[in-house]
């Protein structure tokens, strides 16, 4: 409802939220609404106001005006709508956080010093630094023993033979790994080129990266450099 403002004949005004009704014995309206009243033609209050009425009449303004105001604000928030009460910019869902608590991964936590007593420099290099090994020369790539594919520096296993097959890539490369708690995946926008990494979820080694031009049943390769993996033979 539109600002209106309470008229008087002797020429007097108050600025109020338009209002219509009875205060003191004394009617009053919004300006705006005046003509369509029956006699708009004559004045509202047929007398002058007195000074101790004028008195009267503004030592009710305040109260009026916070019950609007309050009001206002009441009938502003009932009118959001339900997207308006979600929070924004909400984080996307990480796909780790529905696994269950039994195969929580465990962190591991060192600095470059220590990776560097444990690491050969070449997995050093590509696990730590980010590096990729050259295609075709990796340990893995072309090996079609059964069994698991363990992280180089933590352990923690990530793949299974039963998901590995020939890419033509040069590097070892899966359809789908163990657990999808074994594995984070992160944006990475280096080389001008838009990628997704691939870590281990217990020591945040660089593993690889995982394209969507894999085979069935998943439709992703996980292309992964031999240096960050040990493999388990099957016994």
């Amino acid at each position: 409802m539109a600002a209106g403002r309470l008229r008087f004949t002797d020429g007097g005004a108050l600025s109020t939220p338009g209002i219509f009704g009875v205060t003191n014995g004394i009617s009053f309206c919004r300006a705006d609404q005046r003509d369509a009243l029956p006699g708009a033609d004559r004045p509202l209050i047929t007398a002058p106001l007195k000074e101790e009425n004028t008195m009267k009449i503004a030592a009710h303004v305040p109260a009026l005006l916070a019950l609007i105001l309050i009001t206002a604000c009441g009938a502003q928030s009932s009118g959001r709508s339900a997207a308006d009460e979600r929070p924004q910019d909400l984080p996307a869902a990480n796909a780790n956080a529905s696994a269950p608590a039994s195969d929580t991964v465990q962190k591991i936590v060192k600095t470059d010093e220590e990776w560097q007593k444990v690491l050969t420099p070449e997995q050093f290099e590509v696990m730590r630094k980010k590096g990729t090994e050259r295609p075709f020369t990796g340990a893995y790539w072309n090996n079609h023993d059964a069994g698991t594919y363990v992280c180089a520096a933590c352990g923690l296993e990530l793949f299974s033979s039963d998901a590995k097959f020939d890419s033509g890539t040069g590097w070892p490369s899966f359809f789908q790994p163990i657990s999808e708690t074994h594995v984070i995946r992160q944006p990475d926008h280096s080389f001008g080129m838009d990628r997704n990494e691939l870590l281990c979820a217990r020591c945040g080694g660089h593993l690889g990266h995982v394209f969507d031009d894999g085979p069935k049943p998943t439709g992703l390769r996980y292309c992964i450099n031999s240096a960050s993996l040990q493999f388990r033979k099957k016994t």
